[in-house]
């Protein structure tokens, strides 16, 4: 199955490239993106100024692009807990609607057993 990519996984895996800097085409094969997409995501992150060029014209990552990796490195951390944590609640779900079902049915099968007792004698 394949797993799309968000938008701010895309803006961070191009921030960790160009770290230290970073030619077009190595941003674009590193990143495995399109010219046109990679384009389109250099000129996002040079207007929000999470990124500079420069004098050699290689990408590099500006302070602010430093402050949203932290961050978005952070998030990713609390999100992937957050969904350990929903998952375990799933399964502690599933195990109490299962000890539900299964007491109903002894309950069930116990009444039965009663009544059948009764009726014989």
């Amino acid at each position: 199955m394949t797993k799309y990519r968000t938008r701010l996984q895309i803006i961070a895996e191009i921030l960790e490239i160009v770290r230290e800097g970073a030619k077009k085409t190595h941003i674009m094969y590193q990143a495995n993106l399109s010219y046109k997409l990679l384009v389109k995501y250099l000129n996002e992150v040079l207007e929000c100024g999470l990124v500079r060029v420069n004098k050699e014209d290689c990408y590099v990552v500006a302070p602010k692009g430093k402050k949203f990796l932290k961050r978005f490195n952070s998030y990713e951390e609390r999100r992937d807990h957050v969904k350990d944590e929903l998952k375990m609640v799933k399964e502690e779900k599933a195990l109490l609607e299962q000890m539900y079902t299964n007491s109903r049915a002894d309950t069930s099968q116990k009444a039965k057993f009663a009544k059948k007792s009764l009726d014989i004698r």
